[in-house]
């Protein structure tokens, strides 16, 4: 992704940094900082494997933890529709869809649901090439900081970063970006199913709206591999949302709830049934 970014997109990129920040505060302290005087291609790269766009749904749904809403069972994309997942596209937008359920599960202190998705994520992950990433020892380190949120968020936005950053090295620009992409729907997803179970908390649909402006950064990432068929689908089928967002202002009205959650909805049942 580092010869195809555009540097037209450094300001978005530069807005989520400070966005999110305080997700990234235990990203590898050995890389050298940047400064202001550094070339740009430098900044794009740090930016790029350190920012955006892995801590979004770590980030999303700590932040409806936050709000005081209680985890709710069954919502998330059950464990055994990993054997359905044969073609490398779906392989990594359902690692992008585990990962999201596997904070949620995580974040609302879930333990046995936790080692069911890691089980998932380690099928996922090997048939990928990641294998070391997901290991027994990532297990051990999320059942010891589960009482720790803050811990646990950083530790799952540190694997999360380490995902995305490893496919892109190995040039896997495509699968990259639609594990990217399964990660932000999946978090979409379980946002929408809270928001109707909470409809009365103050904060939710402010989540949902402030999702729109990381939707748009993931449909920039995609645009210089239009030519990938893989990317080319998985983009088509985000229409709804796109329709959905363009005629959305500052705030969200309940018929634009209702309308991002029947988009998501489609979306993602395509998605976790392949």
């Amino acid at each position: 992704m580092k010869k195809k970014l555009s540097f037209a997109l450094l300001p978005l990129f530069l807005i989520a940094l400070m966005m999110l920040s305080s997700c990234n505060s235990n990203a590898d302290k050995s890389k050298k900082s940047v400064s202001e005087n550094e070339e740009p291609q430098n900044l794009e790269q740090v930016i790029e494997k350190n920012v955006y766009p892995l801590p979004a749904s770590v980030k999303v749904i700590n932040t409806l933890s936050d709000l005081g809403i209680g985890y709710i069972s069954g919502i998330t994309n059950p464990v055994e529709n990993v054997k359905n997942y044969t073609r490398r596209a779906s392989q990594a937008i359902n690692l992008g869809v585990y990962g999201a359920d596997l904070s949620y599960t995580a974040i609302f202190n879930d333990p046995k649901e936790v080692m069911n998705y890691m089980g998932s994520i380690r099928v996922l992950s090997n048939e990928l090439g990641l294998s070391g990433l997901y290991d027994e020892s990532l297990y051990e380190k999320i059942k010891i900081n589960l009482d720790k949120k803050d811990s646990l968020v950083s530790m799952l936005t540190d694997v999360f970063n380490s995902t995305y950053s490893e496919l892109s090295e190995k040039n896997q620009e495509a699968i990259t970006l639609l594990f990217v992409g399964g990660a932000w729907l999946e978090g979409m997803y379980l946002t929408t199913r809270i928001s109707e179970a909470a409809y009365h908390i103050s904060g939710v649909s402010g989540v949902m709206l402030d999702q729109k402006k990381s939707f748009e950064m993931l449909l920039k990432l995609c645009e210089p591999y239009e030519n990938d068929m893989d990317v080319k689908e998985f983009v088509k089928t985000l229409q709804p949302v796109k329709t959905v967002y363009s005629g959305i202002g500052t705030s969200l009205s309940k018929q634009n709830i209702a309308d991002i959650t029947k988009a998501i909805d489609e979306i993602r049942s395509k998605a976790i049934v392949q």
